[in-house]
């Protein structure tokens, strides 16, 4: 089984600002960045423009390590700092299920695992701890 780990920091219309940020101070490299308005979006509830500019994921490989980073969706909570999340990027979909299904136990069911224009599948879980993880599993993610 082959999983990778990292810190996902979410920020509330600020995530560009802070990428640059962070880029600076850690001696950073940009591999990708895409806004909300990047993907195709739901013709039947439609993105609003500050949202379309919204980021949705940007990557930043410090050394050996990944940082990701994204802008808190509309009406999701957003406290200063509290906005750190882990996600999880097992390589096989069923290892996904899984680890989604045992994090979901007592927790709640954020985003139910779906394919994705930048994953075969992705979804978001709160385990009982309180703990937000991000499962995706690689592959289709824009460079």
């Amino acid at each position: 089984m082959s999983i990778s780990l990292n810190p996902y920091l979410f920020f509330d219309g600020t995530t560009r600002e802070a990428v640059d940020f962070y880029k600076k101070a850690l001696v950073g490299e940009l591999v990708s960045i895409m806004t909300y308005g990047d993907v195709p979006g739901d013709p039947d509830d439609p993105l609003s423009i500050e949202m379309k500019n919204r980021i949705m994921h940007a990557h930043l490989k410090v050394g050996d390590a990944d940082l990701m980073f994204s802008d808190t969706y509309d009406g999701m909570p957003y406290q200063p700092g509290n906005s750190i999340q882990l996600a999880i990027h097992p390589k096989e979909e069923d290892v996904a299920r899984t680890i989604f299904t045992e994090l979901e136990d007592g927790g709640q069911v954020m985003i139910p695992l779906h394919k994705t224009d930048f994953s075969p599948l992705y979804g978001m879980v709160q385990d009982k701890f309180g703990v937000t993880f991000n499962i995706s599993v690689p592959g289709n993610v824009p460079q």
